[in-house]
């Protein structure tokens, strides 16, 4: 699969936060998470499943009382993703993800409005970078591509601009768009 660039803004590229890294590809720009953690400090990057030849980041979740392992590109914005399971999934209603950090199986679900115009959910997975300050926040509507950054120490503007940031391969839609 080919990923879409998108421009980081330079102001970004300056002072990119710990737990996010900016490499190159094929001359390109990309921003790639590669330190991320659970509420408890357990590390949430494995590098024995990779996406886009990077290590990617591991989460056990809950879908429709089915349980296994969600694996996401590393990639910032991308959505692509690989279960160790077949998630079951209602086409008449809206699937949540209850997702749990695969080392202690701490909850990493919160209250969080999603940043998707289209979205009306209130849940998100909360991934924290180094030092626990800084965070991100993946909405937990299985399909929906909401997610956010928060930088403590950098401008809110700024921030949102490198949030919107979202592209998608191959099945971008419902159970593959999102999360």
């Amino acid at each position: 699969m080919e990923l879409p660039v998108k421009d980081i803004p330079k102001e970004f590229i300056k002072s990119i936060p710990k737990g996010l890294r900016l490499i190159k590809r094929n001359k390109d720009d990309f921003l790639l998470v590669d330190s991320l953690y659970c509420p408890k400090g357990h590390d949430l990057i494995i590098d024995s499943v990779r996406i886009h030849d990077k290590p990617s980041i591991k989460l056990k979740v809950t879908i429709n009382n089915q349980s296994g392992f969600l694996f996401i590109d590393s990639y910032w914005g991308s959505h692509a993703k690989m279960f160790s399971f077949l998630p079951p999934v209602s086409s008449s209603e809206p699937t949540y993800v209850e997702a749990f950090c695969p080392t202690c199986g701490v909850s990493i679900i919160e209250q969080f409005s999603c940043p998707q115009e289209d979205c009306d959910s209130d849940k998100s997975i909360l991934l924290l970078l180094p030092g626990m300050n800084n965070k991100i926040h993946v909405c937990a509507k299985l399909g929906c591509p909401g997610h956010a950054l928060e930088v403590t120490d950098l401008p809110h503007d700024l921030v949102e601009s490198v949030s919107d940031i979202n592209f998608f391969g191959e099945g971008a839609n419902e159970i593959f768009g999102g999360i």
